[in-house]
């Protein structure tokens, strides 16, 4: 989620500009080419008492603060991780992020809100990581070893994710989204998640089993989600559970050794066709 939280509880921030009344400054409805006698010094004069008043106005009007809303939903993971979801509150949130309580609820509306803004910022991010290393498996391979390793790529999507960004690989895989997001969440975030989820169908799902076996059917589509949904969540669930003191994560290459055949062995007997 790109964007600013100016603390002033405006985004983008509207600056108050002092505007000098050129208007004191005139003599006799003259202005400054009006002086008359007083010449050069009354124009010097004016100046510096306009320079005065302008740097006058700049001490006594400071800039907002502003804050990096993606850092906020760092700190949101973090703690829904860290200290359950339960635990994930605006004033825990602020408390965490020096962010103030009415910053936050400007910027996201409610805490359902922030809930859901950081759990589709992190899902978006994991499913466009796993659609762009089935592409490049796709693009290395062709054939049935080129599909297999594609779905041996995707599953391993959540080892890379945790590489990069470990707070959110561990509330994906760690967290149930149904503890985080409730019957609160405002509409249009609702309606987002649902198109994710028709994204990870048609773009991770039934694209994999398209190229293993030419078919897009209940069954294949249910061992693909075995092969890059289940197997990846209970193999690499204890290391995502166990991050380090300074938050990363540390998941053994024996691990993705081990996901990495479990996919292969499955995915070597084709699914059985129903009806």
């Amino acid at each position: 989620m790109d964007g600013v939280l100016i603390e002033s509880g405006l985004v983008p921030a509207e600056r108050k500009v002092w505007r000098p009344d050129w208007r004191a400054v005139s003599l006799h409805g003259g202005g400054l080419g009006g002086l008359g006698i007083y010449g050069r010094q009354a124009r010097a004069f004016w100046v510096r008492l306009l320079v005065e008043q302008v740097l006058h106005y700049r001490r006594l009007v400071s800039r907002p603060r502003v804050h990096n809303l993606d850092q906020v939903l760092d700190v949101a993971e973090r703690l829904a991780v860290d200290e359950g979801p339960e635990r994930l509150t605006v004033r825990k949130l602020s408390a965490e992020s020096g962010v103030p309580n009415g910053a936050i609820y400007h910027a996201f509306g409610s805490l359902s809100a922030l809930r859901g803004r950081m759990w589709l910022r992190a899902a978006t991010e994991f499913l466009d990581l796993q659609t762009e290393l089935i592409d490049e498996a796709l693009m290395s391979a062709s054939g049935f070893d080129g599909a297999v390793n594609a779905a041996v790529a995707a599953a391993d999507a959540a080892a890379v994710l945790a590489s990069r960004r470990p707070a959110a690989a561990r509330m994906l895989m760690t967290v149930r989204r149904e503890q985080l997001l409730g019957p609160e969440l405002p509409a249009e975030l609702a309606d987002a998640l649902l198109g994710l989820d028709r994204r990870l169908v048609s773009e991770v799902l039934r694209r994999l089993a398209m190229a293993l076996w030419d078919r897009r059917d209940g069954s294949s589509v249910e061992v693909v989600t075995t092969c890059v949904v289940d197997l990846p969540t209970a193999l690499l669930r204890r290391d995502l559970s166990q991050a380090t003191v300074d938050g990363t994560v540390r998941i053994g290459s024996d691990v993705r050794a081990r996901l990495s055949t479990a996919v292969r062995a499955i995915l070597d007997h084709e699914p059985p066709s129903r009806g």
